[in-house]
């Protein structure tokens, strides 16, 4: 079936299922507003709006209409990841401007694959619950591209900026055309311009990203030197109808992007603890902050070549992305070593590490003072950036944040209600009220009493479409392949089985069983796993066929500086990896 068919029937199925009534009965509703939980409730939507909120002894369903059972469930309004990026992966090659490794990976795949997988990143969203998306910094492509897939209603709605507007620009995205993610400010004359070039493409709103750089003093001058054409952009976004978020993580500058009108911060401050005046300042001209607690130590653990997904992450995340970050393993024996092994060495210095620790400590203390304030927040991830993988990274963002002080509540806020009032959508979707989008959560436990039941989801609900989240994501031979390796390499036992069928059957290449059962190949990795630590299998070649994919694979950890060189030819059968078959 080609594209614009497939389109073509989504589309008309879409529109008959959006002209059921359906009702959810007898279920428990979170009510973000009020913060509290509203036992015995039969929510109604037609047409993919609420019509109806109300105790299910007053609702009378018709006979042989479409109703979903609530019954010791709650239901929660979709959630929002109010801070992602697009034209990143997350994957280890996304920001040459960080880690620079063109030379393994060029540039220009790194942008091919966020256009070719942006669909796969937001269908992963939809399955952990998440509805909508705000992408503040991306490229003019990817706003067309946000266009086209508006017409599947299946997937989370996204909000997104133009390239960003930046005081600073890396050398290595320039000259990019439209696949540019920045654009250059110099004056004020170019603050208008910059504005006026992204209007054609329809962006939700602008971006600024407000780098200053040396020491303190010379970034307050810098700072005080561009505040005119800071200015300059917020008046003409503003001027357009378009509201305006800044990256800015000093104080100062967060203060005067402020000052000037900003809608919107995307991180929370990190250089010195926010005084109570600053709180208020947030709060009287109704700033919405996106804390963004982890990203950093994301990039920080990649560098120290320490990171760890959990399994969680490596069941959830895109393959390709997540299994790219495991790449550094190997790329430490290439010609980029010295660069990586300097790098791994400077995060492991214990200056470093307090420097870590303290602007941690500071973006957490400052996030309980914001809370407590009364300043708006709406959680992001930050997601894109190396080591921070889209939708999965959410879980850990919402833990960063109780672990800050934020109660549940407000924690629950942060995720629905609060991203919805950025761009004043809050009067269509965040909540469960009749007249509102009927994008919905099914949980199966109470997420005030403990945020991982978040990840208890019975179903997700957009546009008033219930979705099956086992057929959300596309499982291919290539997928499960990768899933496997990323586990191997994380010595995951769990994330490895997981997409192994449950009979499965391993083979010495041609012939002979060596391993039958999931349970069997439990005992046999589980203890590998503990005895090599550094167990890594890299991928040399990969060749796909139907449903088998042979994977060449060179794997060291076994024996010290010894590689084993294997070939693996996985057979894929219901959606699972039925056969192995290995050739030594």
């Amino acid at each position: 079936m080609n594209k614009k068919l497939q389109i073509l029937l989504t589309t008309l199925f879409s529109i008959s299922s959006l002209s059921a009534q359906i009702y959810i009965q007898n279920v428990t509703v979170a009510d973000v507003v009020h913060k509290k939980m509203i036992p015995s409730q039969t929510v109604v939507m037609n047409r993919g709006i609420i019509t109806s909120v109300k105790p299910s002894k007053q609702v009378k369903i018709p006979q042989n209409s479409h109703v979903i059972n609530g019954e010791g469930k709650y239901l929660i309004p979709g959630m929002t990841d109010a801070h992602v990026h697009f034209f990143q992966s997350g994957g280890l090659y996304t920001r040459p401007d960080a880690l620079d490794l063109r030379k393994h990976v060029p540039y220009a795949k790194e942008i091919s694959w966020s256009h070719n997988n942006m669909e796969d990143l937001l269908q992963r969203y939809l399955k952990m619950g998440i509805t909508s998306v705000i992408d503040p910094g991306a490229t003019y492509n990817l706003l067309k591209l946000r266009d086209s897939l508006k017409v599947n209603e299946r997937l989370p709605s996204v909000y997104m900026s133009g390239p960003l507007i930046t005081t600073y620009e890396p050398e290595v995205f320039k000259n990019l055309d439209k696949n540019e993610p920045f654009r250059l400010l110099l004056s004020i004359d170019d603050a208008k311009k910059l504005v006026q070039e992204q209007l054609p493409y329809k962006p939700d709103f602008i971006k600024i990203w407000y780098i200053v750089t040396g020491d303190a003093e010379k970034k307050k001058e810098q700072a005080k030197k561009l505040e005119p054409t800071i200015k300059a952009v917020i008046d003409e976004a503003h001027k357009n109808n378009l509201k305006v978020a800044v990256h800015a993580t000093e104080r100062f500058t967060a203060e005067i992007a402020v000052r000037n009108g900003a809608d919107f911060l995307v991180h929370n401050i990190e250089d010195e603890i926010v005084s109570d005046d600053f709180v208020k300042l947030l709060k009287s001209k109704k700033v919405i902050v996106s804390p963004t607690l982890t990203v950093m130590d994301n990039y920080y653990d990649t560098y120290g070549q320490k990171k760890v997904y959990n399994t969680y992450e490596l069941e959830n995340s895109n393959p390709e992305s997540i299994g790219s970050m495991y790449d550094l393993k190997h790329l430490v024996q290439t010609s980029d070593s010295a660069m990586l092994n300097k790098s791994k060495a400077r995060f492991s210095d214990p200056k470093i590490k307090a420097y870590i620790s303290k602007t941690d400590s500071i973006r957490k203390v400052n996030l309980k003072k914001l809370a407590d304030g009364g300043v708006m927040l709406a959680a992001g991830t930050d997601a894109g950036n190396i080591g921070t993988q889209h939708a999965s990274s959410f879980l850990a963002e919402l833990k960063a944040m109780k672990e800050s002080g934020m109660n549940a509540w407000q924690i629950l806020q942060s995720a629905t209600i609060i991203p919805a009032k950025i761009l004043n959508k809050d009067n269509e979707y965040g909540s469960i009220e009749a007249g509102k989008t009927a994008d919905f959560v099914l949980l199966n436990a109470n997420p005030v009493d403990n945020l991982e039941h978040l990840t208890k989801i019975d179903q997700v609900i957009k546009n008033g479409l219930p979705v099956d989240r086992e057929k959300i994501i596309k499982v291919t031979p290539e997928s499960l392949a990768q899933q496997q390796v990323n586990a191997y390499n994380a010595r995951n036992i769990e994330a490895f089985l997981e997409p192994y069928a449950e009979d499965v059957e391993l083979y010495l290449f041609p012939g002979k069983l060596i391993s039958k059962g999931k349970e069997a190949m439990r005992k046999t990795y589980s203890t590998m796993f503990d005895k090599y630590p550094d167990l890594h299998c890299e991928i040399k070649q990969r060749i796909i066929n139907l449903n088998s994919v042979i994977d060449k694979e060179s794997v060291s950890g076994l024996r010290p500086g010894v590689k084993t060189e294997a070939t693996a030819i996985y057979e894929i059968k219901n959606d699972k990896i039925s056969k192995v078959y290995f050739i030594y």
